[in-house]
């Protein structure tokens, strides 16, 4: 049987698509997190604490705009107000300044090495162009002209934060790796500005990789993860992360079973964009202090960020605790030698505590007044809350992209 060249042409797409794809077992990336938002002495440092607080709700604020400009539709949890300011695999994770879980992926061909934030709380990856001003000094530069699978898009960003931190350069597309695992023709921005917030003095990691959803993209845009699930390079379409003092980590492409212990609890997410999902109840001693409320679940924020009716009704609830403007508006303080009754939250029926976490520390050395780790912010309106890390250093947290789903486990 003989068949014309055209025909041979027209198949050999349909043979390729149907050669299955290898697929590793997970990998993971060790992450890592350094606490500058204490003092050497182990209080607070106020200041910092509180820029983290205000950079973590415009950075949400933000990509409620970035929705709305990609879908053309409102947020569901906009405030009426704008803001008045293949496989799995591992990567191990460090936390810079008590926020940013930092973790290594390579970009480029040949590629070259990164330290990135892996942040839950919004979707674009971004590094420092080489031709980036003395704000990117200390960090390792992006050349998109020495890598052969880079293409410019023709296209700039600029990310803007509450606490006047900005980011702002040019668009391009380029082979990203994490942990073995690549993607092609990944969109990354490549920043010609640094403000201060993302100065090396501030924040260590070169840049940062997203790991929301595409409709939060400023780049509108498939993020990493979404882009190795797409290329067939996971088994699982899920990562997950343990956020802890050591031996943290993204699993990425499936769980690692020996992180945690019994069933995942998983609720569903009520709106693609940020991990939205609800909470049933949070509770003190045993009974609902406040009642159902959406909540995104960010690694890059530091606290838990409620509304201000909310926290004050959570606190009402705490031996000795008082708003404390001294600290700041939205903080807590109590003493540090309370006994902290049992503080949880309510997922899918199931009480997941977060006692241990609740203070923070002293608010200065010596001091028995200690600070709340969950604050208020008249900013984020009264329909939702965000659950940082004071929640998730107590879980294994999975977050499946497949089922629209995230996943809360015990720590081994």
């Amino acid at each position: 049987m003989h068949f014309s060249l055209a025909t041979i042409i027209a198949v050999l797409p349909l043979l390729a698509s149907a050669t299955p794809i290898a697929q590793q077992p997970r990998v993971t990336i060790p992450l890592s997190k350094r606490t500058n938002v204490f003092r050497r002495d182990g209080s607070v440092d106020i200041e910092v604490m509180k820029s983290q607080a205000t950079h973590s709700t415009a950075k949400i604020l933000r990509g409620f705009h970035t929705y709305e400009r990609n879908s053309g539709q409102r947020h569901s949890l906009a405030p009426d107000a704008a803001p008045v300011k293949r496989a799995v695999g591992k990567d191990p994770l460090t936390d810079e300044a008590s926020q940013l879980w930092q973790g290594e992926i390579s970009v480029g061909t040949p590629a070259v090495k990164y330290l990135c934030d892996f942040d839950t709380g919004s979707s674009d990856l971004f590094l420092p162009a080489k031709d980036c001003d003395s704000t990117c000094k200390g960090h390792t530069p992006y050349d998109s002209a020495a890598s052969s699978s880079s293409k410019a898009l023709g296209k700039s960003f600029s990310l803007s934060y509450g606490d006047g931190s900005t980011v702002s350069g040019k668009q391009f597309t380029d082979t990203v790796s994490i942990a073995g695992l690549k993607a092609t023709k990944q969109t990354l921005g490549a920043a010609t500005q640094y403000s201060d917030g993302f100065s090396s003095t501030n924040f260590s990691p070169d840049g940062l990789m997203g790991m929301g959803f595409q409709s939060i993209s400023e780049y509108n845009a498939p993020p990493l993860f979404q882009s190795l699930v797409a290329a067939g390079q996971t088994s699982q379409p899920v990562f997950a992360m343990k956020l802890t003092a050591s031996g943290s980590e993204l699993t990425v492409g499936g769980l690692n079973s020996a992180l945690y212990t019994g069933d995942f609890t998983y609720v569903p997410v009520t709106q693609e964009g940020y991990w939205q999902v609800n909470f049933d109840a949070l509770n003190v001693a045993g009974k609902k202090a406040v009642g159902t409320k959406s909540c995104i679940i960010d690694s890059g924020t530091t606290l838990v960020i409620g509304d201000t009716a909310s926290v004050k009704a959570f606190y009402a609830k705490i031996p000795s605790a008082k708003e404390d403007s001294s600290v700041g508006a939205g903080f807590y303080t109590f003493p540090c030698s309370a006994t902290i009754p049992e503080v949880s939250f309510t997922f899918g029926g199931v009480d997941f505590p977060m006692t241990s976490t609740l203070n923070f520390g002293p608010v200065s050395q010596g001091s028995d007044s200690c600070v709340g780790s969950v604050i208020a912010d008249a900013n984020i309106g009264s329909q939702f809350w965000i659950l940082g890390d004071a929640f998730m250093t107590n879980y294994y947290t999975a977050f499946d992209v497949g089922n629209s789903q995230v996943g809360f486990a015990k720590l081994a």
